[in-house]
């Protein structure tokens, strides 16, 4: 049986203690908040729009559910969300309840700026906290999500089952993450990539090379898409499965809360 939480002794390819890594990984995005969005255009090459689209999709949202975003600082996922809830007509929003947590208050910043420019910035709730001990109380939610997130979590099997705690019975995990190319051509093609080309962008364009390393480095350290739907089960979820996108560079796991 796979150790519980291997992760957790990694900072990328450097050995470190949990505690060291989750002030590090902090640390990491203190550094990027300002330019997440734009290094996410880069890494993906723009394709981490269209996979946040049919993530959201998977999701179909429908009002009067309570959904939690987990590392969802900069807000990309939460607005994709509402946006899908406007199509209803008289949504009732007293009954729908959308928060953001994340780990980091320089991503809450970004997030909470964005919807303040469009007017919406009291129609979510934002929350300062650690996706290894939700401040929130059992069977409160009905959609979990996290996207790029999870594979920075210190004790990853720790999160998930704080995420089968919050979630109600019947309700849906969903995680959207960088994962692990199927094809092996493009594999050498897409390590080439990661190797020579994100930390250069990220030296010139976030004069951070030393992060956007850390964040390449995550991406292999991260568990397979089948290790991720079997620790899933062992945290307690049904119908775990996995959906690739494009050749599993990324990847959708999702799962209910029997």
């Amino acid at each position: 049986m796979t150790k519980s939480n291997p992760e957790s002794e990694w900072f990328g390819e450097k050995s470190v203690t949990p505690e060291e890594k989750t002030g590090l990984v902090r640390g990491v995005f203190d550094s990027v908040a300002e330019n997440y969005d734009l290094m996410n255009d880069l890494m993906s090459l723009g394709i981490h729009r269209p996979w946040k689209d049919a993530f959201v999709r998977m999701i179909r949202p429908r009002p009067g559910l309570n959904y939690l975003d987990v590392a969802g600082g900069t807000g990309d996922i939460a607005f994709r969300i509402r946006k899908k809830l406007e199509k209803f007509t008289n949504p009732s929003e007293s009954e729908t309840q959308i928060t953001l947590l994340d780990l980091n208050p320089n991503m809450l910043s970004v997030g909470r700026d964005r919807a303040m420019n469009t007017g919406e910035g009291l129609a979510f709730n934002w929350i300062c906290g650690n996706a290894e001990y939700l401040p929130l109380e059992d069977s409160s939610q009905d959609v979990y999500t996290i996207a790029f997130g999870l594979r920075n979590v210190t004790h990853i099997d720790t999160a998930l089952k704080e995420a089968l705690r919050v979630l109600k019975p019947g309700g849906r995990f969903f995680c959207l993450e960088f994962s692990h190319v199927q094809i092996p051509v493009l594999d050498k093609i897409y390590d080439l990539y990661s190797d020579k080309v994100i930390p250069t962008l990220g030296e010139k364009i976030a004069h951070d090379r030393e992060s956007y390393q850390y964040l390449i480095e995550s991406i292999r350290k991260f568990p397979t898409q089948e290790q991720l739907v079997r620790r899933m089960g062992q945290a307690g979820f049904k119908h775990s499965a996995v959906r690739n996108l494009s050749f599993g560079i990324a990847a959708i796991h999702s799962g209910i809360k029997p």
